[in-house]
């Protein structure tokens, strides 16, 4: 009996140790290696404190900044370890509400902005984190953030277009915003004014 178990038993800890141990560790030690900051999150510090990652969506509320996608994600929305999004159906009325409800606030906070309005300002991404947004949702913004800076237009939409990615490779996804890292730089070069 133990001629046709120990073999088996040998593979089990052969294999453990190559695929348990191994293997993670050269991958963890690869990506340190070639891949630092995405490896690491890629975290984002101010004056030595993480402020935020350029991968996770984060609120933002006051009307000095640019406001991300809404969030499905834990109970209030943008909880890092509660990544989902609603699961709610195209029919589904709680979903029409809420569409409804961030059409309306959408337009009591930005009243200047008369084009038609980007669907992803209104709906939430399937993981409910996305730290971006289109540009168009962006530029629905602009005004907005420049009477609350004190600042004209074109310094903002400058500032947007310094901060608009363009598609992966020239062809993969579509041009985006890292809301985050916009609103980082918008606090770096025009603080606001009191």
């Amino acid at each position: 009996m133990w001629q046709q178990l120990l073999p088996g038993l040998r593979m089990m800890l052969v294999l453990t140790v190559l695929t348990g141990l191994i293997y993670p560790l050269a991958v963890t030690g690869l990506c340190q290696v070639l891949f630092r900051d995405k490896a690491n999150g890629s975290l984002i510090t101010v004056n030595d404190q993480v402020v935020g990652s350029a991968l996770i969506g984060q609120n933002f509320s006051k009307a000095r900044y640019f406001q991300p996608r809404p969030s499905a994600a834990g109970n209030d929305g943008y909880d890092g370890t509660a990544s989902g999004g609603s699961n709610l159906g195209p029919t589904n009325q709680k979903l029409i509400d809420r569409v409804k409800a961030s059409v309306d606030k959408f337009h009591k906070e930005n009243p200047s902005y008369t084009g038609p309005l980007p669907a992803d300002l209104v709906t939430m991404s399937g993981s409910g984190l996305d730290p971006h947004i289109s540009p168009a949702s962006a530029v629905a913004q602009v005004d907005r953030v420049a009477r609350a800076r004190r600042l004209s237009v074109d310094q903002i939409r400058t500032l947007l277009d310094a901060h608009t990615e363009g598609r992966d490779l020239g062809f993969l996804g579509e041009p985006r915003v890292n809301v985050l890292l916009l609103n980082m730089d918008l606090d770096r070069q025009f603080p606001a004014r009191r």
